[in-house]
């Protein structure tokens, strides 16, 4: 394996964390089109079963085995995975796409903080949440944003966090196929609590359709490729590319949703990502 992945031109990794991002996003926006249908719920139920069927399919995680110290890290792993997806749908029912993204961002954002050791990355934190400030609804007309929906939001944000320290541990050995495990303990927390709250049109085979490309734009494509990205990239390197997400997402909701931004709120934004882009 390792003599392959020298084999791989280097602008392959930044190829595939791009079709990543730019996969999620549109998967997302055809999932907030069914909200009015089946709630934010019933998409997440719908999305994570299908999405872990199709992983497992592939994956056989049946087949893997986890030493004794990376069961925890894939349970957390699984449950961070189920509940910032749960977070970020049911964000999305109140606030536009791109700011939904914006405000999840702050989990990579504050792992990328306590794990900094040199001081003048603080300069560049706070840059972001300069951004993160203009786009929370902290008083009065400040971006007309929902308070709900920002705060599940930044819940969503709090469960990235814990994926991405989970997942390095519990993917230290198998790699993808950790993706498929913790999809499935996702699934069995977060599809029968998803399908509980979602009406009955969810059952309607008529959305299988949408569902599928949902459940391969959003979960089995997205998770591989970050996964494959991970291991062949460096940290930093990632977490710059990343800060692209939100900006993908404000260009899908505009496409696809028809959603648009004030001055402040693309402003925002733009200081968000530019923290990870500025020269250190």
């Amino acid at each position: 394996m390792s003599g392959m992945s020298r084999k791989l031109p280097s602008w392959l990794p930044i190829l595939v964390i791009l079709i990543s991002m730019i996969s999620i996003q549109s998967g997302a926006s055809l999932a907030k089109s069914l909200f009015p249908m089946i709630g934010a719920p019933g998409v997440t139920a719908l999305r994570l079963a299908l999405g872990t069927l199709i992983l497992v399919i592939i994956f056989k995680p049946w087949r893997l085995r986890f030493a004794k110290e990376q069961r925890l890290p894939l349970l957390f792993y699984g449950l961070s995975l189920g509940a910032m997806n749960y977070l970020f749908y049911l964000s999305l029912q109140r606030i536009p796409l791109g700011i939904a993204v914006a405000l999840e961002f702050t989990g990579p954002l504050a792992v990328a903080l306590f794990s900094s050791r040199r001081p003048v990355d603080f300069i560049w934190v706070i840059l972001a949440v300069t951004g993160l400030w203009f786009l929370l609804p902290l008083g009065q007309d400040v971006a007309h944003v929902d308070l709900t929906g920002a705060l599940l939001a930044l819940g969503a944000g709090a469960g990235w966090a814990v994926y991405i320290l989970a997942g390095r541990r519990a993917g230290e050995e198998h790699g993808p196929a950790t993706v498929a495990m913790g999809s499935l303990i996702a699934a069995i927390v977060f599809v029968p609590l998803g399908a509980f709250q979602a009406t009955e049109a969810l059952w309607h085979w008529t959305l299988l359709p949408v569902g599928l490309a949902i459940a391969i734009l959003s979960t089995a494509l997205p998770y591989t490729l970050e996964m494959i990205a991970l291991t062949r990239l460096p940290t930093r390197t990632f977490g710059t590319l990343m800060s692209m997400e939100p900006a993908i997402a404000t260009l899908s909701g505009l496409i696809f949703l028809g959603e648009t931004l004030t001055f402040s709120q693309t402003m925002a934004l733009g200081a968000i990502i530019l923290h990870r882009w500025v020269p250190r």
